[in-house]
């Protein structure tokens, strides 16, 4: 899976499921590129999401609900997120 295909993929498992006002994904693989273990088939994501929903669970609640929805890319795709919630 490409970069495109999995950022498409990941916006619009998480809008399914999460209301959702306003979403940005960037790749900041680059930043990890020289890192030991770096594995060229897996991405790093920055995830910063405008959401009532998630605001209202406390932090470790609303990355649980994320990383839930994300478990298949977080297997096959992700190998780590920073997620913003706004």
């Amino acid at each position: 899976m490409n970069i495109d295909e999995l950022i498409a993929n990941v916006k619009k498992k998480l809008k399914k499921n999460i209301v959702i006002e306003n979403i940005l994904i960037e790749d900041k693989t680059f930043l990890h590129k020289n890192h030991p273990g770096h594995d060229s088939s897996k991405f790093h994501l920055k995830i910063s999401i405008q959401s009532d929903e998630l605001k209202k669970l406390n932090k470790i609640d609303s990355n649980k609900k994320i990383y839930k929805i994300l478990d298949e890319e977080l297997k096959k795709n992700i190998h780590s997120l920073q997620i913003s919630i706004n």
